[in-house]
């Protein structure tokens, strides 16, 4: 029998506690910000974008350090900056996508790791950029969070239309007259921005599970693409909530409690998921249909006066 009063505890004594409260209005904005565009990285196959994207901005965060600056400003920055330069390099026509992304991804991480080193507290500075600090995100960190979040909201509202026929048809976009390089520049930008919120709650080396895990997890769900952006959204977001509470009562860091209950949920899908669950999928063919070598066997050596089993239409 449940006892209400340790779960009412549970539930409770994390959000007497100011800090708790900032991480549960962070990791909520996150979860739904990362979840609704990560549904178009999965759907785009750009995982390793947003991966190099997430080492490349670490030059603003270095100097938003150095200069005493917010360092979510010093991101955001970099991610606007990187974000043209990708799309500039890519578009000379002489230099693929992934390697223009290869190239800033190194060269602008290498470029922080130079600014960052000759600071004192360089290995702490380093290891809360990696892992993140969620606990001690700050009302300006939530506004600012906030604000930006709106903005990379409305955008993908807004442009909905063009960055789906973008993601699934490129030919058709471009004989419908969409200005691709445009498109994927707002995207890159869109993407960078979203990145940049996320990497104080899970850290750089996190910041991928929240884009990609959600919005594979509602992948399994819906083939509909408005569904799986809310779906991706209100996962992200429980994930975030119930690794956080994980977290506070079991001593573990918290963006790593984060990502593996969103993995957890993944694997949960994947196996038991209504249509596509791996399991479901077994049981209804073991269960609702006939074997074929078992049935062409049973049609060659079977008595004659037997009647077929009825089909389902």
């Amino acid at each position: 029998m449940i006892d209400h009063s340790d779960l009412s505890r549970w539930l409770l004594d994390p959000l007497e506690r100011t800090f708790m409260q900032h991480a549960f209005l962070a990791i909520v904005m996150v979860g739904v910000i990362c979840g609704a565009t990560g549904a178009f990285v999965t759907l785009r196959g750009l995982a390793f974008m947003g991966d190099a994207l997430s080492h490349a901005i670490f030059p603003g965060v270095a100097i938003a350090f150095v200069t005493g600056g917010n360092f979510l400003i010093g991101a955001l920055v970099a991610a606007v900056i990187v974000s043209v330069g990708i799309g500039t390099v890519s578009q000379s026509g002489r230099i693929s996508h992934d390697t223009s992304i290869g190239v800033l991804f190194a060269g602008m991480f290498a470029l922080g790791i130079a600014i960052i080193s000759g600071q004192d507290s360089y290995a702490r500075d380093l290891n809360s950029f990696l892992f993140g600090t969620i606990l001690g995100v700050t009302r300006q960190d939530l506004t600012l969070t906030a604000a930006v979040g709106t903005v990379v909201l409305v955008a993908l509202l807004y442009f909905r239309r063009e960055l789906t026929t973008v993601a699934f048809d490129r030919t058709f976009a471009v004989s419908r007259g969409f200005r691709l390089w445009r498109f994927d520049q707002l995207f890159l930008l869109l993407l960078a921005l979203s990145i940049v919120i996320s990497i104080q709650t899970v850290g750089n080396i996190l910041v991928l599970a929240m884009l990609v895990t959600p919005p594979a997890t509602a992948r399994l769900l819906t083939d509909r693409l408005p569904v799986m952006v809310v779906l991706s959204s209100v996962i992200g977001a429980a994930c975030g909530i119930t690794g956080l509470y994980v977290s506070y009562w079991r001593n573990i860091p918290s963006g790593a409690c984060v990502v593996l209950v969103a993995t957890g949920v993944f694997l949960l899908t994947f196996v038991l998921a209504p249509k596509t669950g791996w399991l479901t999928v077994w049981l209804r063919h073991h269960l609702h249909h006939g074997h074929p070598e078992r049935d062409v066997q049973m049609g060659r050596t079977g008595p004659v006066s037997e009647a077929p089993e009825p089909v389902d239409r």
